[in-house]
């Protein structure tokens, strides 16, 4: 009995490792993790089955350029068009202000010294809309002491000759006939000078000068509040007319003075069409004022800002037109264009190109007639990495 314990040790050995050959692997407490191994393996053989090139994401190729597949080419709103090289007009660029038609705008000064008092219908307000010889404020003439006293004086000196004159004219008029016909006209003429006089002396003393609005407009700048006191000569009021502005240029060639044909100034969105006016001829800080017209009435710009003009003169070059939106930046700071080289590959092209108006630029090099430049999205593939 003893000798068949090895036996039946051997015995139940042998099946407890076939046990363990047909039951499924557990560990950390009876926690069966087969089914972790079926989706990675599962994952390993369609990643080895996926043909080269079929994803569905767009990725930046070893060459620079960048693979967008159609799909995402219809979300990111990929727009080309087809270059065309053709002559296309030389601009410049010159750095302009906004400033208000001489004709259409104005200034309400104060002709004298004195404390401002409010109109009709109260002091005006920005942005309030003005009618021409509307009464806006009026300033109360400020004087000395001793020139109020002086003008008092003169005041009580006109009156009693204006009572002398009275008596003198009544007097004459009862002796009409008797009296020469000039004395008597002599006298009444006398009486309406006193009058005249009284009545300017008074109105110095007390009157308030009223100030009225030049032009017809818009308040565009107040520097009053009632009760403020004011010097001769400064300036209160500014009145502009939106509809009618004016834009100075300055100008380091005097060539381009009769080589302008169109102008336009960059705005975000859009662009604010300009008409050329003329030029000064004389030099101001080493420079030509050239001065244009806004077309556009109400323009989203202010009297005073700083835009950049873009000048079209007659001089030409040959290069390519394409919109603004078109030129990226690439990691040096160049210019680019993308090229779209197939149906699912772009390539950047860096590129030299000068401005033609407010939304479009010449590319003069980089880019050749025949090929098709991304015009909206050029940013998008840009970031593609």
């Amino acid at each position: 009995m003893k000798s068949l314990k090895p036996f039946k040790l051997l015995a139940l050995v042998g099946a407890a490792v076939l046990a363990l050959g047909v039951t499924p692997l557990r560990a950390h407490g009876d926690e069966d993790h087969s089914h972790d191994q079926k989706p990675v393996a599962a994952a390993g053989l369609a990643a080895t089955a996926a043909p080269a090139g079929t994803t569905a994401a767009a990725q930046r190729l070893p060459d620079g350029s960048v693979f967008v597949p159609k799909a995402v080419q219809r979300q990111l709103g990929i727009r080309t068009a087809l270059a065309e090289t053709r002559a296309l007009s030389a601009t410049v660029e010159l750095n302009g202000r906004v400033m208000a038609d001489p004709n259409a705008g104005g200034r309400v000064q104060a002709s004298q010294a004195g404390r401002i008092e409010a109109g009709p219908t109260g002091l005006p307000t920005l942005g309030q809309r003005v009618l021409k010889g509307q009464v806006l404020l009026s300033v109360r003439p400020v004087v000395a002491s001793l020139d109020r006293g002086n003008q008092r004086a003169a005041l009580a000196e006109l009156q009693a000759q204006l009572a002398i004159a009275e008596r003198k004219a009544a007097r004459y008029a009862q002796l009409e006939g008797s009296v020469p016909q000039k004395d008597i006209d002599a006298t009444r003429l006398e009486l309406d000078a006193l009058r005249q006089r009284r009545a300017a002396v008074g109105a110095s003393l007390e009157q308030a000068e009223a100030l009225l609005a030049p032009v017809s407009g818009v308040i565009s700048a107040a520097h009053v509040v009632t009760g403020q006191v004011v010097d001769a000569r400064e300036v209160l009021l500014e009145i502009v007319d939106p509809a009618r502005l004016v834009i100075e240029a300055l100008a380091y060639d005097p060539a381009l003075i009769d080589g302008i044909t169109r102008a336009s100034v960059p705005l975000p969105g859009g662009a604010l069409e300009l008409q050329f006016i003329g030029a000064a001829r004389q030099l101001r800080e080493q420079a030509l004022p050239l001065m244009f017209r806004v077309k556009a009435p109400n323009a989203p710009v202010a009297v005073g800002q700083a835009v950049k003009v873009i000048a079209a003169t007659s001089r030409t070059l040959k290069g390519v037109a394409m919109p603004v939106a078109a030129l990226a930046r690439n990691n040096a700071g160049e210019s680019t264009v993308w090229v779209h080289v197939s149906a699912e590959r772009f390539a950047p092209r860096r590129v030299s190109a000068q401005p033609l108006d407010a939304s479009s630029v010449a590319l003069t090099t980089g880019v050749t007639g025949g090929e098709r430049v991304v015009t909206v999205g050029a940013n998008l593939l840009a970031q593609i990495r």
